[in-house]
């Protein structure tokens, strides 16, 4: 089992939660990719993929240029980690997703206020949720940034 911490939508409270592997599975098989159709365009060059998981405030998008991976996001409940090649690896933070007081909230958008240090609690989990879909190639590749993190620390 992986704890986990989250924001309780309601009241804002963290509370920390034990995530087995049972409903890591669930949610690494719940990612489906949304047809290309219905987002913004891509920059000139790039391609963009993204996947919606089987629950609200559960994504990832990801950025190819020319089949090599550019950038990459991953959200759930109200957390986020990021990962482009200028990054000095990974960026974890929290999304507004789960406030209930911003007005000017649109549900197709988010933003995302960084950590100060990586939460590697919420790292652990992503990269075990992904390593459900172990096997298919762009999973595989955002899994092998996961092991070069682990090997330089």
């Amino acid at each position: 089992m992986i704890q986990y911490d989250w924001m309780n939508q309601i009241a804002g409270n963290g509370i920390t939660t034990l995530m087995d592997h049972d409903e890591m599975i669930r949610l690494g098989a719940s990612l489906r990719q949304i047809d290309p159709g219905i987002m913004s365009p891509a920059k000139e060059g790039m391609t963009k993929i993204w996947y919606q998981g089987g629950e609200p405030y559960f994504d990832m998008v990801v950025e190819l240029r020319n089949g090599k991976l550019e950038w990459f996001q991953f959200t759930l409940r109200g957390k986020s980690i990021s990962w482009k090649p200028e990054f000095s690896g990974f960026q974890t933070g929290k999304t507004n997703e789960l406030q209930t007081d911003d007005m000017i909230f649109h549900p197709a958008s988010k933003l995302i206020e960084n950590n100060p240090q990586q939460d590697e609690k919420f790292m652990g989990l992503v990269q075990a949720i992904l390593q459900t879909r172990a096997g298919e190639p762009l999973f595989d590749e955002i899994l092998k940034l996961f092991h070069e993190h682990s090997d330089r620390s």
